[in-house]
C-alpha cells in the first residue's frame, strides 16, 4: 500500500479549521483510520471518529479502486494540538481484539500546532471628512512581516511594517463607504481583525418611474447597497407610513425580499387603482431607511395611437391631392 498525505506540520489559530487528507492504495481496497496523540507527556493515540469532540470532527471517506479519508476539525482549541495519525491496512484480521494481522497498519503522521488567537481591537472614527480605520493587536503575537487592508475580497492597501498598529484611511462619508473591512497581519499563521462600517439603510429604487400596460404584472425593486443587511422590508401605497402596509399575497400583490433587495409585484394592472407612488421603507440594527418608486399603468391601446395618427395624417394628405385633382381647371393639364 502506498501513502500520500497532507503537508507534515500545520499551524492554525484557536477558533479557525484544519483539513487533512489520506489516501492508501492496494490490493483489496485498504481501510483508514485516524488516531490522535495529544502533547501531554502522558498521553496516548486514540481513535478519531466522524462526530468526535463535541461533533467538531467530520471524518470523509471514500472506498473506490482505492482509499481515500479526509479529517475536518472546526473551531479549533488549544486541546486539538498533537500529532494526528491516518493508518491504512487492508488485512482481513486488522481489526480483530485477539488475532495480530498479518499485514501491520501502514502509518503517516501530521503535526498540528493550535496557537492562541491574539486580540484586535478594532475601530473607526470619522475626523474632517475621512474615516480612519485601525487595528491594534495585543502581546503576545507571533512575528509581523507587514498588512494589508482588504474589502469584498480587493487589496486596499499593503506595507512591511512589523508594527502591532495599522490603519487605513478612507475619503468620504460613512454612507458611500459602509461594509466589511479587513486588517491582515503577515504572521504564521495569517491573522484578521475585522473593521465594520455600519449605517442605517441606504435604499436606492432601481427604477424612479416604472410603466406598465394595463392588464400585465408591475414589477417594483428596491436596493440596499450598504451594510448591515436589512433585517425586514416594508411597501407602502402613495407614499404614507400612515396608510396600512401592503401584506404579500393580499389582493393582487406578491411581495420577495431577500436580504438588500425586495420586489413587489402587482398582478393585472389597473389604470385607475394602480397609478400612484409606491415607497419600500428597509430598517437595520441602526436605523430605517426608504425611497420611492412612480408607476404609471398605460391603456393597452396606448401604442396604437401613434399608428392611429399617421394614418390619419396620410387619409387627410390624399383626401387634400384628390380635391385638388378634381377643381383643378382642365387648361392647367400638363401636355
Amino acid at each position: 500500500a502506498g501513502f500520500i498525505k497532507s503537508p507534515l506540520s500545520q499551524k492554525r489559530l484557536t477558533q479557525d479549521s484544519v483539513e487533512l487528507y489520506c489516501e492508501a492504495i492496494g490490493n483489496p481496497i485498504p481501510e483508514i483510520q485516524w488516531w490522535f496523540e495529544g502533547n501531554e507527556p502522558n498521553e496516548t493515540y486514540a481513535q478519531l471518529w466522524d462526530g468526535a469532540r463535541q461533533d467538531r470532527v467530520k471524518i470523509n471517506a471514500t472506498y473506490n479502486l482505492h482509499s481515500t479519508s479526509t479529517i475536518y476539525i472546526a473551531n479549533l482549541t488549544s486541546d486539538d494540538s498533537g500529532m494526528y495519525e491516518c493508518r491504512a491496512s487492508n488485512d482481513p484480521d486488522r481489526n480483530h481484539l485477539s488475532k495480530i494481522p498479518k499485514v501491520k497498519w501502514i502509518r503517516s503522521q501530521a503535526n498540528v500546532f493550535v496557537i492562541e488567537r491574539p486580540d484586535i481591537k478594532a475601530h473607526v472614527t470619522g475626523v474632517s471628512g475621512k474615516l480612519i480605520l485601525t487595528c491594534n493587536m495585543t502581546a503576545p503575537y507571533p512575528a509581523i512581516e507587514g498588512h494589508e487592508w482588504m474589502h469584498a475580497d480587493k487589496i486596499l492597501q499593503t506595507d512591511t511594517e512589523s508594527s502591532a498598529f495599522t490603519s487605513y484611511t478612507i475619503e468620504g462619508k460613512m454612507e458611500d463607504h459602509s461594509g466589511v473591512y479587513e486588517c491582515v497581519y503577515k504572521t504564521s499563521p495569517v491573522i484578521k481583525g475585522q473593521v465594520n462600517i455600519s449605517v442605517p439603510p441606504q435604499v436606492m429604487a432601481y427604477k424612479k418611474s416604472e410603466h406598465g400596460n394595463e392588464g400585465d404584472t408591475g414589477v417594483l425593486i428596491c436596493k440596499n447597497p450598504s451594510f448591515p443587511p436589512v433585517s425586514s422590508w416594508v411597501w407602502y401605497k402613495n407614499g404614507r407610513e400612515v396608510s396600512a402596509p401592503i401584506v404579500n399575497g393580499s389582493g393582487r400583490y406578491i411581495i420577495k425580499s431577500s436580504g438588500n433587495k425586495t420586489e413587489l409585484r402587482i398582478l393585472k394592472l389597473n389604470i385607475e387603482e394602480d397609478t400612484d407612488d409606491y415607497h419600500c421603507n428597509a430598517t437595520n440594527s441602526y436605523g430605517f431607511g426608504g425611497a420611492m418608486v412612480n408607476l404609471r399603468v398605460r391603456s393597452r391601446l396606448a401604442a396604437l395611437w401613434p399608428f392611429l395618427g399617421i394614418v390619419a395624417e396620410v387619409l387627410i394628405l390624399v383626401t387634400i391631392i384628390f380635391i385638388y385633382e378634381k377643381r383643378r381647371k382642365p387648361d392647367e393639364v400638363l401636355d
